[in-house]
């Protein structure tokens, strides 16, 4: 890198969020981490990482992040929309309560945090990013995982980064986003190994560090935008 850059990360304190940080500042970027209780995740203290406590469900929290990315490194150039909340039943036994839930942090999350940031990319003029991630499961249902209601959020969100995309690439800045399919997180560690496996064709797991790289790449893809990147072991291409 010939310069250092801001990331803004939301949902970051553990899981995929924590390797997304760590991945960042290894690169040599500055980072602005945010989640409800991000400071107390046990994240060693760095002169390039900046701690917001808060729901991102809420316009506040968006503008004490965007606030102390200018007030500690002095611009906004990405940010990975990593922040979301998930759980699946019969789309009969969901609640409205629980409809609301996952469209305040998946949607409006992604809204408060990604309007100031592509204002303050345009003031710039240096172009930037905005990487979300979604779900394999948006675009390729699979039996017995029934998530309906929070795939209509993340389905949302993909057809959003097409639109921005479009909007936005005389401007250069690049709308992207990433699709996991099953990955190695606390969300799955009730659920048997074999369970986990056989939702991919590879019968593969991948861990909180592969999605971590896909944003990474994305980051700094320059010439790639629109794009939604599956790290799912292939299960978006049909059945197995």
């Amino acid at each position: 890198m010939n310069s250092k850059k801001t990331v803004l990360v939301t949902g970051a304190s553990q899981g995929i969020g924590a390797a997304i940080v760590q991945a960042f500042l290894h690169r040599g970027y500055d980072v602005v981490a945010t989640s409800r209780h991000i400071t107390n995740a046990g994240f060693a203290q760095s002169p390039h990482l900046a701690l917001v406590d808060g729901d991102i469900g809420m316009a506040a929290t968006a503008e004490n992040v965007t606030q102390t990315a200018m007030a500690r490194f002095g611009s906004i150039d990405h940010v990975v929309n990593n922040a979301g909340i998930y759980w699946a039943k019969p789309f009969t036994e969901y609640t409205i309560d629980e409809f609301r839930s996952f469209v305040s942090t998946n949607l409006e999350g992604f809204i408060f945090i990604t309007q100031p940031a592509v204002k303050q990319m345009l003031a710039q003029g240096t172009g930037g990013s905005v990487t979300t991630i979604t779900a394999s499961l948006a675009d390729n249902p699979i039996a017995g995982v029934t998530a309906s209601v929070p795939m209509i959020t993340k389905g949302g969100l993909e057809t959003i980064t097409g639109s921005l995309a479009i909007e936005y690439a005389k401007n250069n800045i690049r709308f992207n986003a990433v699709a996991p399919g099953v990955v190695d997180t606390s969300l799955h560690e009730k659920t048997p190994k074999d369970t986990i496996e056989s939702r991919s064709p590879m019968g593969t797991i991948a861990d909180a560090e592969d999605i971590a790289e896909a944003i990474l790449y994305l980051t700094e893809a320059n010439h790639v935008t629109g794009e939604v990147l599956h790290v799912d072991g292939g299960a978006h291409v049909g059945r197995w």
